[in-house]
């Protein structure tokens, strides 16, 4: 399944309140549950692994049928409970730690490290994206992410996978001017990224992506492409992650308890930046420039570059 949120364009709506509500994608139409986004996804999935079936039946019973082309759609996740970013790639990591002027840290290979990202700067397809003030370096992040279904703690990696409610693209948006600033304190990534989380345009659950699945648990073939003003910029691939979403679960939720709503991005797939692209030298993104980030069987989000917030 393919889980949305969307609210009604005011010209066709105009006393529908801005407010998302929650549906399943189902070719050109979406199927309206006419209930609130928000985290009634998560409640609606906790056990883990959608009820497909049960939730075909409450489609079938209560929802409206509505046609993509007439609905605007937001973030999947409207109101996540938190964001770990954490950095599965090789080569971009070692391209960031190039930028920083460091040496790759041996931790890398032995455990998935990750930051907390700001889960309040939420936004979804087509959402413009102030350019950050202080900065004059924007750069965007092409990623995966995977939405936690259930809670749990001290997470066996043998059971991991079963805690994934789905997978959505991720951009993490960074001005990499003041990251490169703000990280010779050994501290953040903070100010450089905190000012714009983007996802979309849907919420695939883990049976939509089975026939390409690799002989490594949570591991995708799965094409990852960057296009900027529709030029391509990038071609990646999901299964050159180091560590899968099963392992990240494990590490994290040692000692922690991670709740439904949890979102887990996987870190920029190499080559999937400006950094990677220009080894840091830009130029970087402006004031007008499109940017779309596809990953196969997972949609294409697209934003803009708007002006100076």
């Amino acid at each position: 399944m393919k889980f949305v949120s969307f609210v009604l364009p005011k010209e066709t709506e105009p006393n529908e309140p801005e407010i998302p509500y929650l549906g399943v994608l189902d070719g050109d139409s979406i199927e309206d549950f006419r209930i609130e986004a928000g985290d009634v996804l998560f409640r609606l999935l906790g056990a883990g692994r959608s009820d497909v079936e049960g939730l075909r039946w409450y489609i079938k019973q209560y929802a409206t049928r509505r046609k993509l082309a007439r609905v605007l759609l937001r973030a999947p996740m409207p109101s996540p409970v938190s964001i770990r970013s954490f950095s599965a790639f090789e080569a971009h990591t070692q391209a960031l730690y190039r930028y920083l002027g460091r040496k790759m840290p041996p931790i890398w290979y032995d455990v998935p490290l990750f930051h907390f990202a700001n889960h309040t700067t939420i936004t979804g397809p087509e959402a413009v994206i102030p350019y950050p003030s202080q900065s004059q370096a924007l750069d965007y992040g092409l990623e995966v992410a995977c939405v936690i279904a259930r809670a749990g703690r001290n997470i066996p990696l043998d059971k991991a996978d079963d805690y994934i409610m789905g997978y959505v693209i991720f951009n993490d948006w960074t001005a990499r001017d003041l990251q490169q600033s703000e990280m010779t304190a050994g501290f953040g990534p903070a100010k450089s990224k905190d000012f714009a989380n983007s996802f979309g345009p849907y919420l695939v659950t883990p049976d939509e992506l089975e026939d390409r699945r690799t002989d490594r648990p949570g591991i995708y073939d799965l094409a990852m492409v960057a296009r900027v003003n529709g030029e391509e910029c990038s071609r990646g691939n999901w299964k050159e992650m180091q560590y899968s979403f099963a392992e990240m679960i494990a590490y994290a939720s040692e000692n922690v308890p991670l709740q439904p709503g949890d979102i887990f991005a996987s870190g920029t797939v190499g080559g999937g930046c400006k950094l990677d692209q220009t080894k840091g030298n830009g130029p970087w993104l402006q004031t007008g420039d499109m940017v779309e980030l596809e990953i196969e069987k997972l949609g294409v989000l697209r934003n803009t570059i708007g002006n100076k917030a």
